[in-house]
């Protein structure tokens, strides 16, 4: 092969060419003969899955493996990241990923032949993420003579699109590239090289780049840096160690790996150089921001374990957008800014961090709609749904750029803004949101002028055919299981409506906006009286899931009328038919409230919202029963939640699990493609703990109600330590006695005015 004959992309003085122009050595990979759970790291914008020996097997043979990968902004810069010993895999004595951003691996070695016994070489692998991956990898003889072997590193980088691995469609695909070989690049245009890294590896190579050239012209690369000890060839994409190591000796390997698009570094994160620079970096900004929110501790060590591990992973979840920092709903598929998950998690948090809320709300605004765009369903003053920033959004492929198809995010973000404002009186951020809040506000009435309830109704062709928190294509179905048709107008959308216009009419008084606050009032008080004749169904005696497009009522006894128990859009009557038919054996399995009732002809506990138990929707259920004075029923609840989050690896709330009944001590089943670490299953945690205490803030008017505090019977004390109402800061203690529980105020820093009701 010539120079000339090659199709040479340069950047920076190097040259491209595309991958199949350029043949490569394929190192072949080993499959483990069972299947290993997939551990989860994440930094910021950056997230990893690998399976326990911090693998990511280059040919795996099942649909589960396929999202592994180093991900950032919705791209796979990494497919492939496999170590051998000597062409076979490693032996796993151990391995966490109990940090979040740091995983930990101890392995050892198979036989080899006859030289080399099985378990006899100790291999310490330590990956984190800060920026970038990194790798340090120690091998440590542990036989009495000296040890020769050869060790491997295999890597790949398939660069697709997140939404392309979920299965959407594509069409056509971007090339990958292979880097011109030096020795080519700058050889005479005449000359023939052999280019297969068989005939012609390379010595001691202290890097490597994988590289491709996306649809929009984009050249995004995976830039490989070795350290400690460089490879003794590459082969491919595979660095080869010929290790010899003495009696008791070690030696350490390691790598950096980088993301670049168009030779900009992608991660919004500065990566670097070391690994212990980048454990250190995150421990520090781990460290900074624990003293800052709630600590929350009870004299239980499982209940503990939840609370921590809700922290960290909370923590985790914060990803940059901007200037400011929102939630990702969840790894693997939704690791970017959504509104509606964003805006629940932020509130379901801020007894722990108001914080993310200020910031969720700025960032929302900032992308809040300003036209009229049927592609992106788009309109002034709604709430974005997601936004996405890989190829498949820089080509249009996609509308998440961002995408506005949610029906629910925009009455979200003004109980949010009203909430924030409650707990912290910030009067600054008020006013700067103020005119979003009033678009926000624009946009609902402008929708509900033609019946008076708040409708979703697709626009995009690729978008959303269902736009409410059930957002799958099967879920808004009647009582015979038939789909609905038409404009949907859900139940719990108006309770949020209710709700809005409530909060934001008390906010409006405050700024002496009187015409807006009367009318708000007004509007609200219309909306329930009508709500309460329109979705009723007598012969049910519940709450139908929304009104079809004909304004009839789709009658299926689901899960979403809980959400509206908190927010007083029912009768009272009304309201406690509702909590106790959502507690009906066809609907409370034991762990939590199904999302459809068993008894539905569309029933599957397996299905995605058709039977499926949602931590955040039971959660929300939760605080409306407490809202009831239901505390029994709420704290039943819980108890499921909690009971079913003490039986998950590292004691993480799934996104979802199934919807079987709990019987004697079976485990909950849990949901095969469910996001864990996921925001609002997460946040949940800190919801039931609010419900349990029940805190009600009027940082405003300098003031916090604790009103009937409960502790479950598995709890005698818990702790609240820097909790933020407004600029005070308290540490309350709740103690159990029998069936009651005390509260006192141990520390207040501030003047904030503290009434305990019992």
């Amino acid at each position: 092969m010539t120079l000339e004959t090659l199709e040479l992309i340069e950047l920076d003085g190097r040259k491209f060419a595309p991958a199949d122009q350029i043949a490569t050595t394929e190192w072949p990979c080993v499959l483990s003969e069972r299947p290993h759970p997939i551990l989860t790291l994440k930094d910021d914008d950056l997230f990893l899955l690998t399976d326990t020996l911090g693998n990511i097997g280059g040919c795996m043979e099942n649909d589960r493996s396929s999202s592994m990968g180093l991900f950032c902004r919705d791209t796979r810069f990494l497919s492939r990241l496999e170590l051998q010993i000597e062409g076979r895999s490693p032996i796993l004595l151990s391995s966490t990923a109990d940090k979040g951003f740091f995983l930990s691996v101890l392995c050892t070695n198979p036989q080899i032949d006859d030289r080399i016994r099985a378990e006899s070489i100790g291999i310490k692998r330590e990956l984190v993420l800060n920026g970038g991956l990194f790798e340090e990898i120690e091998i440590s003889n542990y036989t009495t003579g000296t040890v020769s072997f050869e060790m491997s590193l295999s890597f790949d980088a398939d660069f697709k699109d997140l939404f392309d691995i979920r299965g959407y469609a594509r069409e056509n695909h971007g090339k990958l590239l292979r880097v011109v070989p030096s020795e080519l690049a700058n050889a005479d245009q005449s000359e023939t090289f052999a280019m297969d890294g068989a005939t012609s590896p390379v010595a001691k190579a202290t890097e490597m780049t994988l590289a491709y050239k996306g649809l929009d012209g984009s050249l995004m690369e995976s830039r490989i840096y070795f350290v400690h000890q460089q490879p003794d060839l590459l082969k491919g994409f595979t660095a080869v160690w010929q290790l010899t190591i003495p009696s008791h000796e070690t030696l350490k390997v390691g790598y950096r790996l980088q993301m670049f698009n168009n030779s900009s570094a992608i991660s919004v994160v500065s990566a670097p150089v070391t690994l212990s620079q980048a454990k250190a970096a995150e421990l520090m900004e781990e460290q900074t921001w624990r003293q800052q929110v709630t600590r929350i501790r009870s004299d239980k060590s499982t209940f503990n374990q939840i609370i921590e591990r809700a922290e960290q992973d909370i923590y985790l979840l914060r990803q940059s957008f901007g200037k400011g920092k929102a939630l990702s709903a969840g790894v693997p598929w939704f690791s970017t800014l959504f509104g509606r998950d964003s805006i629940i998690a932020a509130s379901q948090v801020l007894m722990l961090d108001p914080q993310i809320a200020r910031e969720t709300l700025i960032i929302l605004a900032q992308y809040q709609g300003k036209n009229e765009d049927e592609w992106r369903d788009e309109q002034p003053g709604k709430i974005l749904h997601e936004i996405r920033f890989g190829e498949m959004a820089r080509c249009q492929e996609i509308p998440h750029t961002p995408y506005y198809g949610t029906v629910d995010a925009t009455p979200l973000w003004l109980m949010l803004y009203a909430e924030h404002f409650a707990w912290t009186a910030d009067r600054e951020t008020l006013d700067h949101l103020w005119s979003h809040a009033l678009a926000a506000m624009d946009w609902i009435d402008r929708n509900c002028k033609e019946t008076g309830y708040l409708r979703y109704l697709r626009t995009s062709r690729r978008g959303l055919a269902n736009q409410g928190w059930k957002d799958s294509g099967d879920c808004i179905i009647n009582r015979r299981g038939h789909l609905a048709e038409g404009a949907i107008a859900l139940c719990e959308v108006q309770a949020y409506v209710y709700a809005a216009k409530i909060r934001l009419a008390q906010i409006a008084r405050m700024k002496k906006r009187i015409d807006l606050a009367d009318r708000w009032e007004d509007e609200a008080k219309d909306l329930k009286v009508r709500f309460n004749r329109d979705f009723w169904m007598e012969d049910q005696d519940f709450c139908a899931l929304a009104l079809d497009g004909d304004g009839k009522p789709v009658d299926s006894i689901t899960s979403n009328p809980g959400h509206c128990l908190n927010l007083g859009i029912f009768t009272p009557e009304k309201a406690y038919s509702v909590a106790e038919r959502l507690r009906a054996p066809d609907m409370f399995n034991g762990w939590g409230i199904r999302t459809l009732s068993s008894l539905s002809p569309a029933y599957n506990p397996m299905g995605y919202h058709i039977g499926s138990v949602w931590p955040h929707d039971n959660a929300m259920t939760a605080i409306g029963l407490r809202s009831l004075g239901l505390i029994d029923q709420a704290l039943e609840v819980a108890k499921g939640i909690l009971d079913m989050t003490k039986r998950q690896p590292y004691q993480r709330p799934p996104e979802l699990f199934c919807g079987y009944e709990r019987t004697g001590d079976n485990d909950p089943v849990q949901y095969p493609v469910a996001c864990s670490p996921q925001a609002w299953a997460t946040g949940s945690v800190f919801q039931l703990l609010q419900m349990i205490v029940n805190l009600v803030p009027d940082a405003p008017n300098n003031h916090l109600r604790i009103i009937d505090p409960a502790l479950p019977e598995s709890i005698n004390y818990l702790a609240l330590q820097n909790l933020r109402v407004g600029p005070t800061l308290l540490d309350l203690e709740f103690e159990r006695s029998g069936s009651s529980t005390a509260c006192r105020v141990s520390k207040k820093r501030g003047n904030l005015r503290v009434v305990i009701e019992a």
